[in-house]
């Protein structure tokens, strides 16, 4: 076990416009606009190795964001020399999804609707250990899927259920 892990503290995401990802953020899912830092660009090899990205990488910009009272998302906007600007799918590798937890999932889905987000499909219900929760995919402007999550029974695995 990694020592002195206590939770999680910051999820963060690199997007190609910081205005349309903090609309995005705050004016559709509510999150709180925190501050800003940047830009980061370095003549050395400092990007490189502090980050992994290519060593003449700008970020120009990075925000913080608080969603839902704990979640921060720390968002990103880079230029770099190679960049892929493609999303990844959640089969590619490094493919990932960011959920969030809501008491009503009907009521979620249509302001999301209402708001013009793409909703993959409609919310699916969980079996097995998960059985009790309903989930549903949707994508930010910039292509990015984010999930629904909703299990306000618990799911069967927090009541022993496990299969």
């Amino acid at each position: 076990m990694l020592p002195g892990l206590a939770r999680l503290d910051h999820v963060g995401f690199t997007v190609p416009d910081l205005d349309e990802a903090r609309d995005f953020l705050v004016d559709v899912l509510g999150c709180e606009y925190m501050y800003t830092l940047g830009p980061y660009a370095d003549a050395g090899d400092w990007m490189a190795e502090h980050l992994g990205v290519h060593p003449r990488a700008v970020m120009r910009e990075l925000h913080f964001f608080r969603c839902g009272g704990q979640a921060v998302f720390e968002v990103f906007q880079y230029e770099a020399p190679g960049q892929n600007q493609a999303q990844p799918r959640n089969s590619d590798v490094g493919g990932h999804h960011v959920a969030l937890y809501v008491d009503d999932m009907d009521a979620a889905v249509a302001y999301l609707k209402d708001k013009g987000v793409t909703v993959l499909g409609e919310p699916t219900s969980s079996k097995g250990p998960s059985e009790g929760q309903r989930w549903v995919y949707f994508l930010a402007p910039w292509g990015m899927q984010f999930e629904l999550v909703s299990y306000p029974g618990g799911k069967a695995f927090d009541r022993g259920v496990t299969s």
